[in-house]
């Protein structure tokens, strides 16, 4: 991936189709096309144990490794709030992390969250 200065803010080169991309507009974009999503660091334990949760319910989240200009749009994002990294999206909106994803499963708010985004499909919808 290449870096680039574009009028005062580094963008990345990601797109197949050469078009340099903003963080924010990755990030936004990212949000928009993905389910669940986990933004993380590389090798964070917090992430894995999100992504094994998830997984055990059937969900199998995208996650993302953002760099240091990314992790600066998201805490913009998400109020300032970086207590609760990495971040777990679903369904557009930011849930928090590893605690809050925790409590929603404890409190059985998560399973019902992941059919009404369509992450996740009910033994009634199977049928």
């Amino acid at each position: 991936m290449q870096r680039q200065l574009h009028s005062g803010v580094i963008t990345s080169t990601i797109l197949a189709i050469g078009i340099p991309e903003l963080a924010e507009t990755r990030i936004h974009r990212l949000i928009s096309e993905n389910p669940v999503l986990i933004f993380t660091r590389p090798s964070c334990y917090m992430s894995h144990a999100m992504k094994r949760l998830l997984s055990v319910l059937g969900v199998h989240p995208t996650v993302i490794e953002v760099d240091d200009d990314e992790i600066a749009v998201l805490r913009d994002r998400n109020s300032g709030d970086s207590s609760s990294f990495p971040y777990l999206y679903i369904g557009g909106t930011c849930v928090g992390g590893l605690e809050t994803l925790v409590a929603l499963h404890l409190s059985n708010s998560l399973v019902p969250k992941l059919v009404e985004v369509g992450a996740l499909r009910t033994e009634s919808s199977i049928s």
